[in-house]
């Protein structure tokens, strides 16, 4: 299991933290399921992380090699879909 750290602007990142977002798009770094991203609030506004973190677990992946519905055709190489489980 591996841990990144990765900026997550503020609406991403409060809509995440609520429970209300569990997917994310991203460049695939080779995540694999299992694996804790620490997300960091990114206030994109001003330019400036707050200080705030969210730790997620990958539950699910979807890119081109695993498509989920029309993810093999609308994503772009490079990219996948994360599944994500908030953790306390």
């Amino acid at each position: 299991m591996a841990r990144f750290y990765k900026k997550s602007w503020t609406h991403f990142f409060q809509a995440i933290k609520a429970g209300q977002k569990l997917h994310d798009v991203r460049e695939d770094e080779g995540y694999q399921i299992g694996d804790v991203i620490v997300l960091q609030e990114y206030d994109n506004i001003n330019g400036r992380y707050t200080g705030e973190e969210q730790e997620v677990e990958v539950s699910y992946i979807a890119n081109r090699t695993v498509p989920c519905a029309f993810s093999s055709a609308v994503l772009s190489p490079g990219y996948c879909i994360l599944s994500l489980k908030v953790l306390a």
